[in-house]
């Protein structure tokens, strides 16, 4: 019998230190979001930080797992701004 386990199940697992006023990822420019068609960062997150919302995407940064899918996604438009949160801060993995 092969056991699943769900991404959810898994993320729940590790921590996040929340570094409060300074998030290591910012939307630059909401109007760009609006005018996005795809809006890949919603469903390319592993972490699900992003949603679309209203017509542009809102985004919560706790529980990021800082491995930049969103930049890289986001190239055509360039609207991440993103950098790994100062030390001690940001994910913490349980398992290494």
């Amino acid at each position: 019998m092969t056991v699943q386990i769900k991404v959810e199940d898994k993320l729940y697992q590790n921590r996040y230190r929340v570094d409060e006023g300074r998030p290591h990822i910012a939307i630059k420019d909401a109007a760009k979001c609006q005018s996005c068609t795809d809006k890949a960062c919603t469903t390319a997150c592993p972490a699900a930080c992003y949603a679309a919302e209203d017509g542009g995407v809102t985004a919560t940064f706790d529980g990021c797992l800082e491995c930049g899918t969103c930049r890289v996604i986001c190239q055509e438009n360039s609207n991440i701004d993103w950098f790994y949160p100062r030390g001690g801060y940001g994910i913490l993995y349980k398992f290494g």
